[in-house]
């Protein structure tokens, strides 16, 4: 990995903070952060930040960063796949770098495990899977089961063991056994130790959404994104992403 790797991040905290994850997978890059406050994980809690994703994005582009992602999975599908693709070009055409959002980085992911018949884990509660549902069967995947933990307060995620998580998954496994992969998504959800073991039970690949937004982040600025012992995406990856 070259030195002086920059990346922004448009993260969904009220304040300017890394998700921990991402400075263990890749420590020696430098990220710098851009807090929008997402209040709650519900349609009126993103609302209240969706706003301030493209203002953010432009700040972190006048501070030499390399590439920016967008953190959020929910915050970036819940308006639906015409309002994402939509950011998505209004980021590249604002900032001029190689940018990318939660939502399109675990997409990505599920395209390079060759999962098109997916089972979804989720922090989420009803209305929101929905809404998930809707951005995934638009972004092209079968959704096989989707069970989520029912969460609405935007620190909760993160109070979920390894544990409970691993064994969402498990059940939403056990409910679509022809699915070709799982997607976990939240990234509150410390889910960096989660993929292996469901790989190794199931034998199908697991896209979390963390993992998949810092590995697009990587490759976006031209790196493989590889890191070993934590998931076949990450294990597997060569490639750098292509920039749309």
């Amino acid at each position: 990995m070259r030195d002086n790797l920059t990346i922004g991040l448009v993260v969904p905290f009220a304040t300017d903070k890394v998700p921990d994850e991402g400075p263990i997978m890749y420590p020696g890059v430098h990220f710098i952060p851009k807090g929008v406050g997402v209040r709650a994980l519900t349609p009126a809690g993103y609302d209240a930040a969706v706003d301030g994703i493209l203002p953010a994005a432009e700040e972190l582009a006048k501070q030499n960063v390399d590439a920016i992602m967008v953190i959020g999975t929910s915050l970036t599908f819940y308006r639906g796949y015409d309002f994402h693709e939509q950011l998505m070009e209004k980021l590249r055409a604002t900032t001029g770098l190689p940018i990318s959002t939660m939502s399109a980085a675990v997409v990505e992911g599920l395209r390079a495990m060759g999962a098109q018949r997916i089972g979804v884990a989720t922090a989420y509660a009803d209305e929101v899977n929905e809404r998930l549902r809707d951005f995934l069967v638009a972004s092209g995947f079968d959704v096989l089961a989707l069970k989520g933990f029912g969460l609405f307060g935007f620190g909760e995620p993160g109070k979920k063991s390894e544990q409970e998580i691993i064994a969402l998954g498990a059940q939403v496994c056990d409910s679509a056994p022809e699915a070709e992969g799982l997607l976990i998504s939240c990234g509150g959800l410390l889910t960096l130790r989660c993929a292996k073991p469901i790989e190794e039970r199931y034998g199908v690949p697991v896209v979390t959404s963390t993992q998949a937004a810092f590995w697009q982040a990587l490759r976006l600025a031209g790196e493989t994104g590889f890191v070993a012992g934590c998931g076949r995406m990450l294990e597997e990856s060569k490639a750098v992403a292509p920039v749309h």
